[in-house]
């Protein structure tokens, strides 16, 4: 019988980190997703914790994918601290760009982190940040000018960026979706804004998994250590392919597809809780 127990506990914990690896990187909002599905299947919620270190897996993969810029951007702005001539180097702005950047969703984290792993995980709430944020996407690809490269980003468009990043501690709205959804109202291509998403959720992802690793042995985690593990490398296989299917996908097709999904999940998750078929 605990054999049993034990099997379902990895299979349950490998298919969700397969399920964070494809909608991590996507505008769906990965930690929903960890959220409603175990919820629709039945299953305990996974818990803030096993949430948070299995996006470590996905932020390897991004570190992989882009090992070249982030090598090319980390040199060159520590050089920047004690050359003066390369303080106006793209490289040496980026870093800067991406600390600044970084800073609302570290501060906003620590000051909630008692309601993002309480009352920021129901499901009403989950529901309705899946379509309000997925109307946002919509209408910010639908009015966005997209003429802008990542080369025109600037501090007051760092910020920006970040205090978008900053609104997906809220399960549901989407890390990605938001990021993506302030740079393409600020007028960047697709491909700039999903570009300097991906590289923007580094220092906050991994940071934040690396905050709450200390509850993985117990806490919230309904999952032991080692399915956890084997749930963060599945999230890494899987969030590594998917990088490179959506930067194919943005350079020549709109977020629509995506927008309809995140409607149509969240209505789901609202008829579901109407009628009793789930609860939270």
């Amino acid at each position: 019988m605990e054999a049993t127990v034990a099997a379902v506990e990895w299979l349950q914990a490998i298919l969700l980190g397969v399920l964070q690896g494809l909608t991590e990187f996507l505008p769906i909002s990965s930690s929903a997703h960890l959220r409603v599905y175990p919820a629709f299947l039945g299953w305990e919620d996974p818990g803030a914790a096993f949430t948070a270190v299995v996006q470590i897996g996905t932020e390897v993969a991004v570190l992989l994918f882009f090992w070249r810029d982030i090598w090319r951007i980390g040199t060159t702005w520590l050089r920047s601290l004690t050359d003066r001539e390369l303080r106006r180097d793209p490289d040496a702005r980026m870093g800067w760009f991406i600390i600044v950047g970084s800073m609302p969703i570290v501060v906003l984290g620590v000051l909630f982190r008692d309601q993002i792993e309480t009352t920021a995980r129901s499901l009403t709430l989950v529901a309705v940040m899946l379509i309000v944020f997925g109307i946002v996407l919509g209408v910010a690809d639908r009015v966005g000018a997209k003429r802008h490269p990542i080369s025109h980003l600037g501090w007051r468009d760092a910020v920006l960026f970040g205090l978008g990043q900053a609104l997906a501690l809220v399960p549901g709205v989407s890390r990605s979706g938001a990021t993506i959804s302030m740079g393409l109202l600020l007028g960047y291509e697709r491909a700039a804004a999903t570009r300097y998403a991906f590289l923007l959720a580094i220092p906050a992802v991994v940071g934040a998994g690396l905050f709450q690793l200390p509850e993985i042995p117990g806490g919230d985690n309904v999952y032991g250590v080692g399915p956890t593990v084997a749930a963060t490398l599945a999230a890494f296989v899987v969030g590594y392919a998917t990088i490179a299917w959506l930067l194919r996908w943005v350079t020549t097709r709109s977020y629509l597809p995506f927008v309809i999904y995140r409607v149509g999940l969240g209505s789901a998750v609202l008829i579901g809780l109407g009628t009793g078929a789930i609860t939270g």
